[in-house]
């Protein structure tokens, strides 16, 4: 949804006059994240003769929030550039000014134990594995969906629903396959004491068929989270299966799995996990079962890496899925400052006709260091580098391949602007 520079001034005047009720609360904060990066083998690997890609991106966000007890509203416009790529005017260089909303809805109280969220909004729950704001993309994700939310004293049920269009047409209900025709949740969330929840999940997620046909296929996937925190230890895990129908008619039986443990000790935590997403021993002809899990809408660039080499799994393991084995040691120095560093050696959960008979996939090292200058203020610096094994040349088809590294600089302000 595109804004102009008037309509935002006229959400802004509105929420404002809302604000004149004595019991309700106003305020408008705003983030602004510069990000500088170095690409030389990200998502790919890098091959002789490349030049590094060198470029920074901007996201600039205003969430101007409005809250009394039995209403609250969220609008959220949103500016993603890169430098350089705005155009000028007298010339017409450059693209088209990428103003937009990332949320805008209003969250509406019906009883003391019930609300409902209705609009533009970020969806994401527990450890944001299937639904997450993909936070690193500067874009994010948000959904235009509707979620009842209930709280009965321990537990916590949300429902979701959407239904996506692209015009307001006479008949018929077309839809790129490309993109979520119509996505259902179920969340349901228990916190037994101070160290010990669980979740489960249910997600229903509809794709078209075709792009000229209204019948939709539905991948539903259905689960469990666990988090356990107590004494310096905690403990994580998911698991979920999923079943239905892919997008081109297959029936579907997949799994993902993920567990993670790590110790606080003083200044120093280790920690160690470990991911199997299920993939393909075949190529998948009509009529058979597809086993490759669809992580769906949940973040994946802090799951498997930070080069982002499987992130689309179907095409970045040829249908075989994705094992995962990682440790890190994460050391903070001070209130300010902490580091961590992360060793990944990945494999294919299945070998495959379109794979070579060895799984493993290579190791990749994430360091990460974080500096809190301010409380509305943080830089963060990444060098990453990637070992390859001669499956993922051969799966990324690349002979004369060099090493792969990856840098980044990100400075992310989050100031508040006003507030009554």
């Amino acid at each position: 949804m595109k804004l102009t520079h008037a309509g935002i001034a006229g959400m802004v005047l509105l929420t404002m006059f809302l604000s004149q009720d004595v019991n309700a609360q106003f305020s408008i904060d705003a983030q602004i994240r510069n990000r500088l990066e170095v690409r030389d083998g990200y998502k790919s690997l890098a091959l002789e003769g490349t030049v590094p890609a060198v470029f920074l991106s901007q996201r600039t966000r205003l969430n101007i929030n409005y809250e009394n007890e039995n209403l609250k509203i969220r609008i959220a416009p949103q500016d993603v550039r890169l430098w350089g790529d705005q155009a000028i005017m007298s010339s017409g260089i450059g693209d088209n000014p990428s103003l937009d909303l990332h949320e805008a809805y209003a969250d509406i109280k019906l009883c003391s134990s019930a609300r409902v969220k209705v609009g533009r909004q970020e969806l994401a729950y527990d450890n944001q594995r299937l639904l997450g704001t993909r936070n690193w993309n500067q874009n994010g994700i948000s959904y235009d969906a509707l979620v009842l939310k209930m709280k009965l004293d321990q537990l916590n049920i949300h429902a979701g629903a959407s239904w996506n269009t692209r015009s307001e047409a006479s008949f018929g209900n077309l839809y790129p396959t490309s993109r979520i025709k119509s996505l259902n949740f179920l969340w349901f969330n228990r916190k037994f004491n101070d160290h010990f929840k669980l979740s489960l999940m249910h997600i229903s997620a509809g794709i078209t068929k075709t792009d000229t046909t209204d019948a939709m296929n539905f991948r539903h996937t259905t689960g469990i989270f666990s988090e356990l925190k107590k004494e310096g230890l905690t403990f994580w895990g998911n698991f979920y299966f999923q079943y239905g129908k892919n997008q081109k008619s297959n029936d579907l039986s997949a799994m993902l799995l993920d567990a993670e443990v790590n110790y606080k000790a003083g200044k120093l935590t280790p920690g160690l996990g470990y991911s199997y997403l299920s993939g393909n021993d075949k190529i998948i002809a009509p009529g058979e079962t597809d086993r490759l899990f669809d992580p769906l809408y949940g973040n994946r660039h802090g799951f498997n890496g930070l080069m982002d080499y499987f992130t689309s799994y179907a095409k970045q393991t040829n249908q075989g899925g994705l094992s995962n084995a990682y440790l890190y040691i994460d050391y903070q120095f001070n209130r300010k400052l902490s580091a961590r560093n992360t060793l990944h050696l990945f494999s294919l959960a299945q070998a495959n006709p379109a794979t070579l008979d060895e799984k493993a996939l290579g190791m990749e090292n994430d360091l990460v260091i974080r500096y809190k200058f301010t409380d509305w203020g943080n830089l963060e610096a990444g060098y990453c580098f990637y070992d390859p094994t001669e499956t993922l040349k051969g799966i990324q088809d690349v002979v004369n391949e060099k090493f792969s590294q990856f840098f980044y600089l990100q400075l992310t302000l989050t100031p508040s602007l006003f507030r009554q």
